[in-house]
């Protein structure tokens, strides 16, 4: 046996509603078809992949099966999603990562949850201060 397709993250939340507005606002995601569970929740999806599945933590039977440091999703338009991020002042981290086209911003959600966005093969928007860690108001 071997597993040949990650299907979904879930994720208990305190606001159902202001999670789901984050992840389709700063995440891109769209709300979308589940199933009529007898407990509140959403799922949230890429293209046709429902990839995030939230749970109110009303609907909380347990305390989960351990810790995720962060879910990441490859993401288009970096400079747009920067200039979002500013606008609304959300908090966030922009990185290069060293000997790859790969530029990655982290935010983290209304529960805490940190959300690493990877935007491969774009221009470069900022210049490191130090490896591998940019800030956006070094934007070039």
């Amino acid at each position: 046996m071997a597993a040949s397709l990650l299907e979904h993250y879930n994720i208990f939340c305190k606001d159902l509603p202001a999670t789901v507005k984050f992840y389709e606002k700063y995440v891109g995601l769209r709300d979308g078809d589940r199933p009529p569970f007898n407990f509140p929740g959403a799922w949230l999806y890429a293209g046709e992949q429902a990839v995030v599945h939230i749970v109110s933590e009303s609907g909380r039977k347990d305390h989960g099966s351990g810790a995720i440091d962060h879910i990441a999703f490859r993401c288009h338009g970096l400079k747009d999603t920067l200039k979002l991020l500013k606008k609304d002042s959300i908090a966030h981290e922009l990185r290069q990562v060293p000997a790859r086209p790969l530029q990655q911003v982290f935010i983290r959600d209304p529960d805490g949850v940190m959300i690493e966005m990877n935007f491969w093969d774009e221009p470069v928007v900022a210049k490191p201060r130090k490896e591998g860690v940019m800030h956006a108001s070094d934007a070039i």
